[in-house]
């Protein structure tokens, strides 16, 4: 079964498309981008031809780069799925909205609706909003996508490892709008799905502004690939596994210029966090993995395209995080962001276009509700951890550490003995920081037992 069979079959279910393609009156959307945000799981810095992969090959993406921007410093928040989600889409540190840890299959807890997300300003400017792929922002329904802006949901409700007979988990589920329509769900023709449903809502919604949040399951593990793309690549399954993802990227490229929508679409493409450190990811060479806050964790290739305004093959070494993704489609659309909540992230607009100037920023990197690292310009921070105890702590003890990522993106000499008047101004700037948080909620940890119920849908 290819795209096309699945692109046949979300055809049927038009009939619950059509309530995003509402009358917006006369109102003009001319000047308002489609936006495709397209988000990985677990994909290493170093797993794209652009970004020197040199066993998975990954024409589509190499091609975007080509007529696009590509970011050499682009930070997640966190180097775990949930709190990494939930900075991205509501454009703030993931601790000021309680979503600190990744949420699990008996988690009570989720995303609030007080918070506002990318998909409700969009929505709120005349936007058809689909998020198409993972969610794990909270699985029980106070808390799914439809209540955070989406019209439209196809997809899983958290990671596609949380199944484990052991724990007495629910099988897998895939969801439409809140309704299992598959469980366990078939893993391998996962992406193929997403895909079709992607360029599906895409075209219904082609006279009107459009924001897709295609969220890839992989390369989170387990991997799952289609028959199509098995045993492809030189780097076994993972190596497979993203090259489906590129074909994906692709599919939904060329959909787009069929549509004839290019020139007024953005697509970003990046990952949610570094690797696996056993999953078959690259980091081209930097430091650390997922679930730690060097580099390899928290650095993904980002992809900007957008024919006509953003200037192809451009390399950006500017620094910028995923925060700065909200306030830079509200800048792209003319929306305007409530004044009584503080955003962390900067309109990075000028950098897509070319016409920036650099400026030195600061960074902060957390695991769980520990801030642990921070960059500000070429200088990284990384505090003191002892006696960790979680999976990366033979990577994660350490004394402080201080880098300078430009002679030395890699994290291979810490610096800090030879320069305590920098670590000093590090440390004050992260207590800066803290301090300027002033309260923040709880972070949501509630769960119950797997065989409560409660815990499933």
């Amino acid at each position: 079964m290819n795209i096309n069979f699945y692109l046949l079959c979300s055809v049927l279910v038009t009939g619950m498309l059509c309530a995003c393609a509402e009358n917006f009156g006369n109102q003009d959307f001319s000047s308002q981008p489609n936006i495709i945000f397209i988000y990985a799981d677990d994909l290493g810095y170093g797993d794209l031809g652009c970004y020197g992969a040199d066993s998975i090959d990954t024409p589509h993406l190499d091609q975007m780069a080509v007529e696009g921007a590509r970011f050499t410093n682009f930070y997640v928040t966190s180097p775990v799925c949930s709190p990494s989600r939930s900075s991205l889409l509501t454009g703030r540190y993931q601790v000021r909205s309680g979503v600190t840890r990744v949420f699990f299959p008996n988690s009570l807890q989720g995303l609030d609706t007080a918070d506002y997300t990318m998909a409700e300003m969009l929505k709120e400017n005349g936007y058809a909003t689909a998020l198409v792929g993972k969610w794990h922002l909270g699985h029980l329904e106070a808390f799914l996508p439809e209540k955070h802006g989406f019209d439209y949901w196809f997809g899983l409700p958290y990671s596609n490892d949380m199944t484990w007979e052991p724990r007495n988990d629910p099988p897998l589920p895939l969801m439409r709008n809140g309704v299992i329509i598959d469980q366990p769900v078939h893993q391998p023709t996962v992406t193929q799905r997403y895909t079709a449903e992607a360029i599906n809502f895409m075209a219904m919604n082609r006279k009107t502004p459009f924001f897709i949040y295609l969220a890839h399951t992989f390369p989170h593990l387990p991997l799952h690939v289609s028959a199509e793309y098995k045993g492809t690549s030189k780097l076994g399954i993972y190596g497979d596994v993203v090259q489906e993802l590129d074909r994906s990227v692709g599919e939904v490229m060329k959909a787009v210029n069929d549509l004839g929508l290019g020139s007024n679409t953005i697509i970003v493409f990046s990952s949610d966090n570094g690797p696996a450190q056993l999953g078959g990811g690259q980091t081209g060479g930097l430091r650390g993995w997922k679930a730690t806050t060097f580099e390899g964790g928290i650095k993904v290739p980002t992809i900007a395209w957008w024919p006509g305004t953003i200037p192809p093959q451009q390399t950006i070494n500017e620094p910028a995080i995923m925060t700065d993704w909200l306030p830079t489609f509200a800048a792209l659309t003319g929306a305007k962001l409530p004044g009584t909540r503080v955003f962390d992230g900067q309109d990075i607009t000028t950098l897509l276009t070319g016409n920036y100037e650099p400026q030195e920023r600061d960074f902060y990197f957390y695991f769980n509700e520990d801030l642990r690292a921070m960059r500000s310009g070429n200088w990284k921070y990384k505090k003191a951890i002892h006696n960790n105890p979680y999976r990366q702590k033979a990577l994660e003890n350490h004394g402080d550490l201080l880098f300078d990522l430009k002679a030395d993106p890699n994290e291979t000499t810490n610096l800090a003995s030879n320069n305590p008047e920098i670590l000093k101004v590090m440390k004050e700037k992260m207590e800066t920081f803290l301090d300027q948080l002033g309260d923040i909620p709880e972070p949501k940890l509630k769960t119950i037992p797997f065989d409560d119920p409660r815990g499933n849908n």
